[in-house]
C-alpha cells in the first residue's frame, strides 16, 4: 500500500484528502505546518509528498526546498496544493523540483489521476532494466504503459558479425543505435594521416551509435569493427528519436541507458593528451580487465592485437609493443598463448596508472 504524507493547514482541506485517498486505498499521514511535515517526511518515508504552499512555521517552497537536499527524501515525488494561481508562483514551485500541483479547490478524479501519474513515473524512473534485450524491450513496455507513450518496434533485428566485420565506416549514413547481446566491437577514427586512433570498446550490453545519431550531418562520427564474433540489435533511428524527445521523463531513463561510459571515454581523451605512454598503456592494461573484454576464459589473458592497443593508447603500434615488452620485463604481465596479455601483478599497474610525478 503506497504512503501518502499531506501537507496541509486548512484542517477541511487537510481531512477531505485524507479521506478521499484512504477510500482509495492509500494509506495517509498528515501534518499540520511546514515543520511537522518535514519531521514526517523523514520519519515516515512516503512515497508520495502533497503539500500546501501558504503555511505557517514553513511555507511549502521551504519545504521543498529542505526535503530536496536530504539523501533520504530528495526523490520523493512532490507535489503542490494552492489556491494561487498566478504563473510566477507555480513556475517558482516547478524550478525548485515540484512534480506537479493541483489548484485548490479540486475534485477527486483530478487527485488521484495526479497522484496515480506521479508514482507512476517515479517507479519508472527508479527501475532497473537488465542489460539485454530483454531488458531494453521491457523497457519500452514500461515507458508505454506507465506515460502513455506510442508504440514502439519490437522484435529488434539479431545481426550476427563475424571477427574483423566493419558494421559501419565513418561518414555512413546514421541509420541505427546498436545494442551488443554478445561480443566485442571496436569503434575508431581515421585521422587526415590516415592512423586510426581507438575510441571505444564495448562489449554485452552497451550500446554503439548514439553520438552519431544526434549529428547534424546524419552521419556516423567514426567507424565500427568487430574483434570477436558479435551478436547485436539494430534499433532504428526512428526509435531513438521518439525515446530521446517524446517525453521528459522516458528522455532521462533512456539516456541513463545509452550513456555506456561516456564521461569516462572523454577522460579518455584527457589522458591521451596530458599523460605519458607508459601510465596511460598502464591505464588500458587495467580498464580491459576490470570491463573483462576480450578476456578469453579458456585462454587466460587480454585477448587484442597490438595496433588496437596502440590505438587505445594513442601512440604508434611499435612503442605500445615497446611498452608491453618493458611491462614484461618488469613482471607486470606476461604473454600467454595466442599472444594474450596477462596480467602479473595488478597493484604495481595501478600504482604506475595513478602516478601524477
Amino acid at each position: 500500500m503506497k504512503k501518502i504524507l499531506i501537507i496541509e493547514d486548512n484542517i477541511h482541506v487537510r481531512e477531505n484528502t485524507a479521506e478521499i485517498l484512504e477510500l482509495a486505498n492509500y494509506m495517509v499521514t498528515t501534518a499540520e505546518n511546514g515543520r511537522i511535515g518535514i519531521d514526517k517526511a523523514k520519519k515516515e518515508k512516503p512515497d508520495l509528498i502533497l503539500c500546501d504552499i501558504m503555511m505557517p512555521e514553513l511555507n511549502g517552497y521551504d519545504v521543498l526546498d529542505v526535503l530536496s537536499k536530504q539523501h533520504d527524501t530528495g526523490s520523493i515525488p512532490f507535489v503542490f496544493l494552492t489556491a494561487k494561481t498566478e504563473k510566477s508562483d507555480i513556475r517558482k514551485g516547478m524550478n525548485l523540483g515540484a512534480d506537479d500541483y493541483l489548484t485548490k479547490p479540486f475534485n477527486e478524479p483530478e487527485l488521484l489521476e495526479a497522484i496515480q501519474c506521479r508514482l507512476n513515473k517515479n517507479a519508472f524512473l527508479k527501475k532497473e532494466f537488465s542489460k539485454n534485450i530483454e531488458g531494453f524491450n521491457e523497457f519500452i513496455d514500461d515507458a508505454s504503459e506507465y506515460l502513455n507513450l506510442e508504440s514502439l518496434t519490437k522484435n529488434y533485428n539479431l545481426m550476427l558479425y563475424k571477427k574483423k566485420e566493419s558494421i559501419f565506416m565513418q561518414g555512413n549514413a546514421a541509420h541505427n543505435l546498436y545494442f551488443v547481446q554478445n561480443g566485442t566491437i571496436k569503434t575508431f577514427r581515421t585521422t587526415e594521416s590516415g592512423k586510426n586512433f581507438v575510441t571505444g570498446l564495448y562489449g554485452k550490453g552497451d550500446f554503439i551509435g548514439q553520438l552519431s545519431l544526434l549529428n547534424t550531418n546524419g552521419t556516423y562520427v567514426e567507424a565500427a569493427t568487430v574483434l570477436e564474433d558479435t551478436e547485436i540489435y539494430e534499433i532504428p533511428k526512428e526509435d531513438f528519436i521518439k525515446l530521446l524527445y517524446s517525453n521528459k521523463t522516458v528522455s532521462n531513463k533512456f539516456i541513463s541507458m545509452i550513456s555506456n561510459n561516456l564521461i569516462e571515454a572523454q577522460d579518455k581523451l584527457m589522458n591521451m593528451a596530458f599523460t605519458p605512454v607508459r601510465q596511460r598503456a598502464a591505464k588500458a592494461l587495467l580498464a580491459l580487465s576490470d570491463k573483462g573484454i576480450l578476456i578469453d576464459k579458456e585462454t587466460p589473458g587480454i585477448h587484442i592485437a597490438r595496433e588496437d592497443f596502440a590505438g587505445i593508447i594513442g601512440t604508434a603500434t611499435e612503442t605500445a609493443i615497446r611498452m608491453l615488452s618493458e611491462f614484461k620485463e618488469e613482471g607486470l604481465i606476461s604473454i600467454g598463448n595466442g599472444r594474450s596479455i596477462i596480467i602479473e601483478n595488478k597493484d604495481r599497474l595501478i600504482q604506475l596508472s595513478n602516478f601524477t610525478g
